[in-house]
């Protein structure tokens, strides 16, 4: 009796011991293990949360630095332009190349064509017309100079006109020899403005390929 008592008292101490083992999964794989690899998870996915923050805020810096980017490219093409409008100049010569002699007296007043260009820097100058438009608002310096030869019953002259009226003029009359003449002015222009050398009614001007009567102006600043 007391045998019996003994065996099953190792019994239920071997069940005892078997129930305190760790238990594992079919796949032998311990519940302590899996506990650890759910907190890794876990831990991994906050992680990726946070990356996820990092790189919404990169991509939120770098769009911000395409736009300041994209800002300046267009200050830049801004600026450009803006000095582009700056580079205004132009210089010619009454007479074609190849070409020379009087131009009048005639019985009309005529717009002077300077076609024998030196520079036309900012192409403001029409050397078909003879007319120069102001691209910019600004200060431009004119300066013309007259030549021909001497006839007492023919002055030599032109006028510089600014928007159809007369601004200033180079005058020379003489019975014999060789006269010329010059002036300049500086004029305030807005866009658009229109100035030209002008031959009046019963005058006369002479240029050949050593280049006597020439026109010219420039932008000397922006305002």
């Amino acid at each position: 009796m007391r045998m019996k008592s003994v065996v099953s008292l190792l019994v239920l101490l071997h069940c005892c011991l078997s129930g305190a083992q760790v238990h594992k999964d079919r796949d032998g794989v311990s519940v302590n293990e899996i506990q650890q690899m759910s907190t890794m998870m876990a831990e991994q996915r906050v992680e990726l949360r946070h990356t996820k923050t990092e790189l919404g805020a990169m991509e939120a810096r770098l769009r911000a630095s395409e736009s300041r980017l994209t800002d300046s490219e267009s200050q830049v093409e801004e600026l450009t332009n803006w000095n582009e409008d700056r580079k205004v100049a132009f210089s010619a010569s009454l007479a074609a190349p190849g070409q020379g002699g009087d131009t009048g007296p005639f019985n009309t007043a005529i717009t002077l064509v300077y076609r024998n260009i030196y520079s036309n820097i900012g192409n403001a100058y029409n050397p078909t017309t003879g007319i120069f438009t102001a691209p910019v608002r600004g200060l431009y310096l004119f300066r013309f100079y007259i030549y021909a030869w001497a006839d007492s019953s023919v002055p030599t002259s032109a006028l510089l006109y600014k928007n159809g009226h007369q601004i200033a003029i180079a005058q020379a009359v003489h019975s014999s020899g060789a006269i010329n003449s010059s002036n300049g002015v500086s004029l305030l222009l807005e866009v658009g403005d229109v100035v030209n050398m002008h031959l009046s009614t019963g005058r006369k001007i002479f240029d050949n390929e050593y280049h006597h009567s020439t026109f010219s102006g420039h932008l000397l600043f922006t305002m």
